[in-house]
């Protein structure tokens, strides 16, 4: 039995790197959610369209059947989800952490920076 209601509509707007987003794209696997991923980091258009649908910046932001739930982890989308009644608590663990963002080491490697290690 598919978790996913057959109306559901979900759109995700995220960033490919990003540790919070990551662990949005975790739950929707975990429920095995249909959702549009919206690259934010890529396309100019989609994070205008995000700012002007969540009246604000940060991200990710995931609109669930037109209501948006703005600058949110993953751990915020399944407790709506679930508090909503829209999926039924899974004991399925996830392989990303689906609260917190990158570390300082992925954001470095995320642009490419190689970090300054200094010999003693």
């Amino acid at each position: 039995m598919s978790s996913n209601k057959p109306n559901m509509k979900i759109i995700a707007y995220l960033k490919p790197h990003c540790g919070w987003s990551r662990g949005v794209r975790a739950v929707m696997a975990k429920y095995k959610l249909d959702f549009e991923d919206r690259d934010i980091w890529n396309d100019m258009n989609q994070r205008i369209e995000m700012v002007q649908k969540s009246g604000q910046e940060l991200s990710p932001c995931v609109e669930i059947n037109g209501h948006m739930l703005a600058d949110v982890s993953g751990d915020e989308v399944e407790n709506w989800m679930l508090a909503q009644g829209l999926v039924q608590r899974l004991q399925t663990s996830v392989d990303v952490p689906t609260d917190r963002g990158c570390s300082d080491e992925e954001h470095a490697a995320q642009r490419g920076e190689i970090p300054v290690q200094f010999k003693g």
